[in-house]
């Protein structure tokens, strides 16, 4: 099964034209005829079969035949992480948190970052290609990148966990870690997280927690962390 993505999608479409991209890739690259069908999500939760009435490689044109509603998990699932120096690692990221099961991603900029410049753009197109590939009916929000301060201090709802390398009393997170409850997870850059930023997300209601007895890279840490809340939640 394929899976394609087309955000403008409601209740009450009827025919619809995929953007030139997604055209182009099922009338060039797949070869799609009228009369096949197509599978489809918004990526808010109503996954379509849709018919091909027009296979034009700029324009390809649609009918709806069936949707179905898909519920959302009983949990969601926040990650802010610091962005790795290098892109292609913060990008692995996007990508198995996606497929694994991840809400919410917002990139923080921390005391130790290394990266401060992030590709929006680009990060949206590996979260949607994920999201495809893993055949997914929710696509994860992806927000602005915000300095730690700033993102500490935003209201929040649910359990929320800080990983950190520092050597102090923490408890794993999957010892903490609840199912059905909604969870934020920080995850620091490279250097860690200044002990400024440590106190201040203890401060501000944060819990510590360990993600096992090695020293992971960041993006390995986000990935243990997310593959740990999934799996309280099975």
């Amino acid at each position: 099964m394929q899976l394609f993505y087309h955000p403008e999608l409601e209740n009450n479409t009827d025919q619809f034209i995929f953007p030139p991209d997604e055209s182009r890739h099922i009338s060039k690259v797949l070869r799609k005829s009228s009369g096949d069908i197509l599978q489809i999500t918004n990526g808010k939760g109503l996954w379509f079969e849709a018919e091909i009435l027009v296979p034009d490689h700029k324009k390809c044109r649609a009918k709806i035949i069936s949707q179905t509603h898909l519920p959302p998990k009983p949990y969601e699932l926040h990650m802010a992480v610091a962005p790795t120096k290098l892109n292609d690692r913060f990008e692995w990221f996007l990508e198995k948190a996606t497929e694994i099961g991840v809400h919410q991603i917002t990139p923080i900029i921390c005391d130790h970052s290394e990266r401060k410049v992030i590709k929006m753009d680009r990060m949206e197109k590996v979260i949607q290609a994920a999201m495809k590939q893993s055949l997914q009916s929710y696509l994860p929000q992806l927000n602005p990148a915000i300095s730690f301060k700033e993102f500490i201090t935003q209201p929040k709802n649910g359990e929320l966990y800080i990983a950190h390398c520092e050597e102090d009393k923490k408890k794993e997170l999957a010892h903490c870690a609840a199912a059905k409850r909604n969870s934020t997870v920080l995850i620091g850059p490279e250097g860690d997280f200044s002990p400024e930023e440590i106190k201040l997300a203890l401060d501000n209601g944060f819990q510590a927690v360990a993600l096992g007895n090695t020293r992971l890279r960041t993006e390995t840490a986000a990935i243990v962390a997310c593959t740990t809340i999934a799996l309280v939640n099975l």
